[in-house]
């Protein structure tokens, strides 16, 4: 039997959590199972419901830890010493309120960038040597655990299955691709704003466009001025490709106009 690829989804368990911001990992989780046929034949076992199937051509082990958020780790060492599963072939799926809404990125290995679910994880495996997808969930505009385990807003939930598509689509581009691979194509995608977004960026001046490509773990601050053609954050030539302060990078289209799903 080949080694699988081991994907994690992080969130909550209950009904007091199903659907909130903090649980977008288990609902990513929830649409690959649903591409693959495997949705409702999970099992529960050490500290975590976890199945094993197939995505087209690859072996895959779906788990969401039951240990609550902040003891992730526990259920992620279990079920990497029962399937015998390396860590270069586990990605973890997380919320991160540091990326807007709708922005994906896909990191190799990192810190915990202060996720108490990969804090766990990365405490019990003594290593953060392990790959992982953060899905961008939006900054709190209130206390940040209220953001963390409140719904998101209506605007938002019309976006959200085009959301839970990309990253569905981007875990699938790491376990074909690998992290590096599945970053160059995913870490640019964005979705339509939302009204609030809209309304936000209305009210104060214009960030520099690819300002925010800055995440907690780049810790690099905007540009002071617009970038012109060629600079990092200018405009998109007309190839499609623009440069960003992770290289250059090609903008994918949105995933409504892809002629087939890959």
């Amino acid at each position: 039997m080949s080694v699988p690829k081991l994907v994690v989804g992080l969130g909550n368990p209950g009904p007091k959590y199903a659907e909130t911001r903090h649980n977008v990992g288990w609902m990513v989780l929830d649409r690959i199972a649903d591409r693959a046929g495997l949705s409702g034949r999970g099992k529960e076992r050490d500290a975590a419901i976890s199945v094993r199937g197939r995505l087209g051509d690859l072996d895959i082990v779906l788990v969401k830890p039951l240990t609550f958020m902040n003891d992730s780790g526990i259920a992620v060492r279990k079920i990497l010493a029962r399937e015998h599963v390396p860590l270069e072939q586990m990605l973890v799926v997380v919320d991160d309120f540091a990326l807007p809404f709708g922005r994906l990125r896909i990191r190799p290995e990192g810190t915990h960038g202060g996720h108490n679910g990969l804090r766990s994880i990365v405490a019990e495996l003594e290593t953060q040597h392990f790959a992982r997808l953060r899905v961008g969930i939006g900054e709190p505009r209130r206390d940040a655990i209220d953001h963390l385990l409140s719904r998101f807003s209506g605007d938002e939930r019309r976006l959200l299955p085009e959301l839970l598509d990309a990253a569905a689509d981007a875990v699938e581009s790491w376990a074909r691709d690998g992290a590096q691979a599945a970053a160059n194509r995913w870490n640019g995608w964005t979705l339509p704003a939302t009204d609030s977004q809209r309304a936000g960026a209305a009210a104060k001046p214009a960030p520099a466009v690819g300002a925010e490509e800055a995440s907690r773990e780049d810790n690099q601050p905007p540009p002071a001025s617009e970038p012109g053609a060629g600079e990092i954050g200018g405009p998109t030539g007309p190839d499609g490709i623009r440069r960003t302060m992770s290289g250059w990078r090609r903008i994918l289209p949105h995933p409504s106009d892809r002629a087939s799903r890959s």
